[in-house]
């Protein structure tokens, strides 16, 4: 086309500068004319080819009115798996369990929107489209008590899957190095992390996650189903929430599997180091902290931008984690620093119960469900403090250690904005020694990885002590830290002996 319209130009150039006026004038008009039809063409190719700019917003509505559920019949929008755990920790289902009602969406549908997922403990809804119009119209629905945009896409962000497929490094088979192995060492590298919690107690004891269901919340799981020290795990199910580039698109529950080799669920193995930590089953090369438990992974991260829309796609894969039956939610991501400096959050937002995904993470022990997040790795930045859900109420915030037990110069600090101590406690995490996407041994550092060493931990704690809630599980690993007496904004309560909690879990 470029070659057309120079060629085009050219001879418009000549014919200026012709002798014959009436040759001149006819022959300009004809090639003008000519000339701006191909340049409409072109341009309305040009114009074909731009992806549209993309909104999502997040509606706030104003009850759950019209709703068909009720919580007297839980079976109907909760697993069984679901009901029992609330139920064997003295916990009822309430209000904000039912689904947002489908007569509040059916309105939504029939304004012309996409919905791209709603969240029940909320009760809010995510639409996505091109047209600001639609979705400024839609605040005025009466269902609608207010709205905000969460999510535009980004710049330069418009290529092909086929493109992104290059990317994505698969394996059939990938077995370890003779100096991965460490011979005797039934642990293999990740002794000293396991063994630094106690945690090789309880496993010599015979717990070692049997029983207890984790989800992992992450952005990617590269190659998690054809590494070898990984088949061993136990994976009831994956799901991928976050919603493509593709505007054709929704997010469905009724679908509990990834996509066939979904590219953006195995495009980063930041997932796959972080299961690894709890799942791997190597002896004498690695072994996780649970590698008996069973696994949900979930990718609710969008590893393409950084928007408040991140915090509606965790709370749906944490309301989903629920729903299935899941007991514990390991969660390797925080938030504090969006795109272009929107929406970001400011210190005294860290209240627990200001930011989106904070309010739901302080749920979760309401549904009888532990949270174990990351702390952050902002310690050495202008930051320095823990980020969100990590400010969240009742959960497990996790810092990082050496291998000698010093803090990790990243680790981000506390306390919460209301006082509360922050990180609750540490394990080590500089580094930790984990599984990559190309199914070999790596080291690497951050609070990531002290956060799925913990985690599994206390699924084997829990399964230790299977008559305690949540909140006791909880209580437990941080009365075992080493700092309890003097707990700190650095360290917390310190480095949980995970034996000690048994312990004074059998007594109490």
């Amino acid at each position: 086309m470029r070659k057309v319209l120079n060629s085009l130009v050219l001879c418009h150039f000549i014919i200026i500068f012709a002798d014959h006026k009436t040759l001149l004038l006819m022959m300009n008009r004809t090639l003008l004319i000519f000339y701006l039809l191909i340049m409409s063409l072109a341009v309305s190719a040009e114009k074909k080819t731009e992806a549209p700019t993309l909104y999502i917003y997040r509606y706030l509505l104003v009850d759950k009115k019209g709703t068909p559920f009720s919580v007297k019949a839980p079976e109907q929008f909760l697993s069984a798996k679901s009901i029992a755990r609330r139920k064997r920790q003295g916990l009822s289902v309430d209000e904000s369990d039912l689904p947002v009602s489908p007569v509040y969406l059916r309105q939504f549908c029939k304004a012309g929107a996409q919905i791209i997922g709603t969240s029940r403990w909320q009760n809010t809804v995510l639409v996505r489209s091109a047209d600001t119009l639609l979705l400024q119209q839609l605040s005025q629905l009466p269902c609608v008590k207010s709205a905000l945009p969460v999510w535009v896409s980004p710049e330069n962000k418009s290529k092909d899957d086929a493109k992104e497929e290059g990317k994505v490094k698969w394996i059939t088979d990938r077995p370890f190095h003779e100096w991965d192995s460490v011979k005797t060492e039934f642990y293999g590298g990740a002794k000293s992390q396991i063994q630094m919690l106690n945690g090789h107690m309880l496993h010599q004891a015979g717990f070692r996650g049997k029983g207890i269901t984790i989800a992992v919340l992450d952005g990617g799981f590269q190659n998690y189903d054809l590494i070898p020290a990984l088949q061993h795990a136990r994976i009831a199910g994956t799901h991928n929430f976050v919603a493509p580039r593709n505007s054709h698109h929704s997010v469905s529950k009724e679908k509990d599997e990834a996509t066939p080799r979904d590219l953006s669920f195995h495009a980063i193995d930041h997932g796959t180091k972080v299961f690894s930590a709890m799942a791997a089953y190597a002896p004498e090369v690695i072994v996780g902290t649970a590698p008996d438990a069973e696994y949900w992974l979930l990718r609710s991260e969008d590893n393409e931008s950084e928007q408040l829309v991140e915090e509606d796609y965790w709370t749906i894969a944490a309301e989903f984690a629920d729903s299935v039956g899941v007991d514990i939610i390991n969660s390797s991501l925080g938030y504090y620093e969006f795109d272009e400096g929107l929406n970001s959050y400011r210190l005294h937002d860290l209240d627990g119960k200001t930011a989106f995904v904070s309010r739901a993470a302080s749920m979760l022990v309401k549904k009888g469900i532990i949270l174990c997040n990351s702390a952050g790795n902002s310690g050495m930045g202008h930051w320095k403090k823990i980020g969100v859900p990590a400010d969240a109420r009742d959960i497990l915030t996790i810092g990082a250690v050496t291998e000698d037990k010093k803090i990790a110069t990243f680790s981000s600090v506390g306390p919460s904005q209301d006082g509360r101590v922050k990180p609750d406690v540490v394990a080590q995490g500089a580094p930790a020694t984990l599984i990559s996407g190309k199914g070999s041994i790596v080291h690497d550092m951050g609070t990531s990885f002290s956060t799925p060493i913990t985690c599994g931990l206390v699924a084997c704690l829990w399964q230790s002590l299977p008559y305690k809630n949540a909140s006791e599980i909880m209580e437990l690993v941080r009365q075992s830290g080493d700092s309890y007496d003097a707990p700190n904004n650095i360290f917390g309560y310190g480095l949980p002996d995970f034996w000690k909690a048994f312990k004074m879990g059998e007594i109490k």
